[in-house]
C-alpha cells in the first residue's frame, strides 16, 4: 500500500445516498452541479439535490469535494421475470463469421431470441479488450482493460467504408469463414485478418468521420490513454513495466511526445473502440444485454498501465485455501489500494463500471464480494501467506447503483465462492441480484430468492452431457486433473432426484426436465447456456489446466447460428423456459 509512515490522505469523496442527512459544511461555498448549475450554499446543502456527480468549493480557497448522490438500491423493474441464453460470444460462430463469433452474430441471435422464442436477456462473457499483440489472450478475464472492448468482436462488413472499392475484404472474409472449419478458434488468425481489413478500411479515410469525432470528445482522457497504450504495446511488446523508461507512465512527456507523433495509429486504436460501441448499441436493441465485469485486469495491461499510481505493488488477487483448492489460489491480477482508490474520487471505479453498462440492459459482476474485501496474495508466496483487504463498500455500492440507476440496468453479483457473513444481506438490501447455479443448491428451485439469477451450470462448471455421461470426468483426468469424484457424485445424485428419470434417459431428455425444475424459480431472471441447448459435453473453461492441455475459451459451439435457429433442442428449452417469463 505504501510506506508504512505513509498516514492515508485524508482526500475523497462525499458518498451519500437519496434521504440520508446531507453533511453540514465549514462555511460558505457554491455547489457545482453536474449540469452546470452553480448554487450558493452556506453551512447546509440543499435536501433535494439531484442523484449525479457534483462538487462542494468552499469560498475560503480550500479545496473543493466531490459530492456522489445516489439512490438507495440499484435498477430493478417491479415483478420483472425474464429468461435468456448465456453465450460465450466467441464461441457463436454464423457462415459470415470470420472463425469468431462477433456482435452481428450476436444482434441476430438477439432478434430471433426476443422475436421467436421471448427472450428477455442473453447473457454474455466479458468482450473487454486484450493486448493488441500476438498471442491473443484467450481468457475473457484477464483483460487489458475493462473500459474498452475486443476489436476481434467486431463485424468487418459492417464497418463504414468498407463496402467502397480498393479493399480486398473478399479475399480477407473468406480466409476469415474457412476458419469455422476448425471447431478450436484461432484466434491469432482472426486478429491478423482482421487488423489487416480495418487498416484497408482506415487508410482509406475516417470512415464515419462525425460519428467517430463525437465518441472520441466523449470518452476524452480515458481513450486516448488506451489508444496510447495499444500503439506503445505495438511498438515495445508486451509488459510496459519493461518498456523504455520514459513511456511506462501515462503523464510523461515522453509519452505525450509519442502519441502526437503516432496520431494517426492512435486514432485508428480509438476508431476500433468507436466501431465496436456503434456495433454494440445496434446488437442490444431487441432484449437485455447482460454484460460481465471481470474481476479485474492484466497488471501489463492498459488500465494497469493507467491507474498505475492507485494499484498495490508486488500484490495480486486471489482466494484463500478450501477443500477445492487446497493451496488457494492466485489469479494474476493487480488489487487497488482502498485509500488511493477513494483519493483518486473513485474515478477509476466509476470509469469500469459505467463502460460495463454502457448498451446493457444488466451487468453481471464477478466475484462480486470484491466490493467488501478482496484476498491480497504476496509476490513470490502462496495463497496461504494471503490475507483480506477491506474495500470501501458503501461508497463502492453507492456508485454501482447511481450508474445502474442512469443505465437503467440491473446488476448482479456472482457470489459464489468463499462470501463473508452479511454479504449476501446487503447485496438483497441494495437490490443486486444473488447467482445461484444449480449444481450447488442443495434444495428446489422454486425455493431460490426472488432476487436472483438462477442457472444450471456456469462456464467453469460441467454442462448437462457432462455430468450425465460421465464425460466431464473422463475429460479432466485425460487433461491430467485429479477430480473431485466425491463432490462430482453428489452434483449428478442432485440431478437425478431433481429429474426423476432412469439412468439411461437421453441427454435431451435430461436437460429438458433439469430446466422445467429451474423455470420454477422465482428469480428475476433464469438462464441456460447455448451449451446446454446444443447438447455439448465440454465445458468453456476447465479451471486447473492450460492451453498446451485443453483449449480453454477457445472451443466454438458444434453448429452455427443458422442450425441453431432451427435445432429442435433449443426451441423446446425456450418453450420450457417461457413458462418463467413475466414482465419484461
Amino acid at each position: 500500500m505504501g510506506a508504512a509512515d505513509t498516514p492515508p490522505p485524508a482526500v475523497g469523496p462525499l458518498v451519500y445516498r437519496r434521504g440520508q442527512p446531507l453533511p453540514a459544511l465549514a462555511g460558505a461555498a457554491e455547489l457545482a452541479l453536474e449540469d452546470g448549475t452553480v448554487l450558493r450554499v452556506d453551512g447546509s446543502l440543499p435536501p433535494d439535490l439531484p442523484l449525479g456527480y457534483h462538487e462542494v468549493r468552499p469560498l475560503d480557497g480550500r479545496p473543493g469535494t466531490r459530492l456522489v448522490v445516489a439512490p438507495a438500491g440499484c435498477h430493478l423493474p417491479d415483478g420483472l421475470r425474464i429468461w435468456g441464453w448465456a453465450v460465450q460470444l466467441y464461441a457463436l460462430r454464423s457462415r459470415a463469421s470470420w472463425g469468431i463469433g462477433d456482435l452481428a452474430d450476436l444482434r441476430q441471435l438477439a432478434d430471433w431470441s426476443a422475436k421467436a422464442l421471448g427472450a428477455g436477456a442473453v447473457v454474455l462473457n466479458p468482450l473487454h479488450a486484450v493486448l493488441p499483440l500476438v498471442p491473443q489472450e484467450a481468457s475473457p478475464y484477464f483483460p487489458s482493460s475493462r473500459r474498452y472492448r475486443n476489436p476481434l468482436y467486431l463485424r468487418v462488413e459492417e464497418v463504414p467504408g468498407a463496402a467502397e472499392g480498393g479493399v480486398d475484404l473478399e479475399r480477407l472474409a473468406s480466409q476469415g469463414r474457412a476458419l469455422a472449419a476448425e471447431r478450436r478458434i484461432d484466434r491469432d488468425a482472426v486478429f491478423r485478418l482482421k487488423m489487416a481489413a480495418l487498416e484497408a478500411i482506415w487508410a482509406r479515410g475516417e470512415a464515419g468521420a462525425i460519428g467517430f469525432a463525437r465518441y472520441r470528445a466523449r470518452e476524452g482522457r480515458g481513450l486516448e490513454e488506451f489508444a496510447t497504450f495499444c500503439v506503445l504495446a505495438e511498438s515495445h511488446g508486451s509488459g510496459w513495466s519493461h518498456w523504455p523508461p520514459e513511456h511506462r507512465h501515462p503523464a510523461s512527456p515522453a509519452v505525450a511526445r509519442f502519441s502526437a507523433e503516432r496520431a494517426g495509429r492512435v486514432a485508428f486504436h480509438a476508431w476500433l473502440q468507436w466501431l465496436l460501441d456503434e456495433q454494440l448499441a445496434r446488437a442490444g436493441r431487441a432484449l437485455r444485454l447482460v454484460t460481465d465485469l471481470a474481476i479485474g485486469f492484466d497488471g501489463q495491461g492498459a488500465d494497469a498501465w493507467a491507474w498505475q499510481d492507485v494499484l498495490a505493488d508486488g500484490v495480486t488477487v486471489g482466494a484463500p485455501p478450501d477443500d477445492f483448492a487446497v493451496e488457494g489460489q492466485d489469479w494474476g491480477l493487480p488489487p487497488f489500494v482502498p485509500h488511493r482508490l477513494r483519493a483518486a474520487g473513485y474515478a477509476p471505479f466509476v470509469e469500469t463500471v459505467r463502460a460495463g453498462l454502457r448498451h446493457a440492459g444488466g451487468m453481471r459482476v464477478d466475484h462480486v464480494m470484491g466490493l467488501f474485501r478482496l484476498f491480497w496474495v504476496p509476490a513470490g508466496a502462496t495463497a496461504r501467506d494471503g490475507a483480506y483487504v477491506r474495500y470501501p463498500t458503501d461508497d463502492l455500492l453507492a456508485i454501482l447503483a447511481l450508474e445502474s440507476a442512469r443505465a437503467g440496468a440491473l446488476v448482479i453479483g456472482e457470489d459464489l465462492g468463499t462470501v463473508a457473513p452479511g454479504v449476501r444481506e446487503r447485496l438483497f438490501a441494495e437490490r443486486i441480484l444473488s447467482t445461484r447455479v444449480l449444481w450447488f443448491e442443495p434444495g428446489l428451485p422454486a425455493g431460490y430468492p426472488t432476487l436472483s439469477l438462477a442457472a444450471v451450470t456456469t462456464h467453469d462448471l460441467p454442462t448437462v452431457r457432462g455430468l450425465w455421461t460421465g464425460s466431464d470426468l473422463e475429460e479432466q483426468e485425460a487433461a491430467g486433473i485429479s477430480p473431485n469424484a466425491a463432490g462430482t457424485e453428489a452434483i449428478l445424485a442432485h440431478l437425478r432426484d431433481l429429474v426423476e428419470l432412469p439412468g439411461d434417459a437421453s441427454t435431451d431428455a435430461v436437460t429438458l426436465a433439469i430446466h422445467r425444475r429451474l423455470a420454477e424459480a422465482p428469480s428475476v431472471l433464469v438462464a441456460a447456456t447455448l451449451e446446454d441447448a446444443l447438447d455439448v459435453g465440454e465445458r468453456p473453461n476447465l479451471p486447473g489446466t492450460t492451453g498446451a492441455r485443453r483449449a480453454n475459451w477457445s472451443l466454438a459451439l458444434p453448429v452455427g447460428l443458422e442450425e441453431i435457429e432451427v435445432a429442435p433442442l433449443p426451441r423446446a428449452l425456450a418453450a420450457v423456459l417461457g413458462r418463467h417469463a413475466g414482465p419484461s
